[in-house]
């Protein structure tokens, strides 16, 4: 199941082993809510509920400071750190294991920068505060710095830092 995916994925990132106890800590901790919220909503949605899903993310919206578009889609491990101020944009898709902090926008850019939307590899983390925009790819095993602005494509095994991002590290 994709949302216990979630968790042991968010599991991890607390304690360095997953089992049973951890997961029910992790179960009660901040942002799971989120997670849950969504899953359910991108499950209706699949399923011709939109009405539900639509309900759902206005629910996240309203109880965890979360606007995830509905039509956003990541693979398993997607995982909300601290949901509060995430905004999601509904075309944006992600692979598997990401893991985001508060505050952080993933959409469309404006004022002269491309008018499309991100794509996310697999295995990122994405800092606080973050803001990945336009028609831009993020590859696979990627670091975003609290409070990057990535506007341009950031390559396989990236950190980025900065405003705009700027890649200080390729790791192999």
């Amino acid at each position: 199941m994709i949302i216990l995916a979630d968790i042991r994925r968010k599991c991890s990132f607390y304690f360095e082993t997953v089992t049973f106890k951890n997961l029910l800590h992790t179960a009660m901790s901040d942002g799971i809510s989120a997670n849950v919220l969504y899953r359910l909503a991108q499950f209706f949605r699949k399923n011709g509920l939109g009405l539900i899903s639509w309900v759902l993310l206005d629910l996240n919206k309203f109880l965890n400071g979360c606007m995830i578009g509905r039509n956003a889609e990541f693979g398993p491990g997607f995982v909300l750190m601290h949901p509060n101020g995430i905004v999601i944009n509904g075309g944006v898709k992600g692979g598997s294991n990401i893991a985001i902090e508060g505050g952080v926008v993933i959409g469309v850019a404006r004022q002269g920068l491309p008018i499309e939307l991100p794509v996310l590899g697999h295995d990122i983390y994405i800092g606080a505060g973050a803001k990945i925009l336009g028609g831009i790819r993020i590859g696979n095993n990627v670091r975003i710095g609290a409070n990057a602005v990535v506007v341009h494509n950031v390559p396989d095994g990236a950190t980025v830092v900065g405003i705009p991002a700027k890649v200080v590290k390729i790791s192999p």
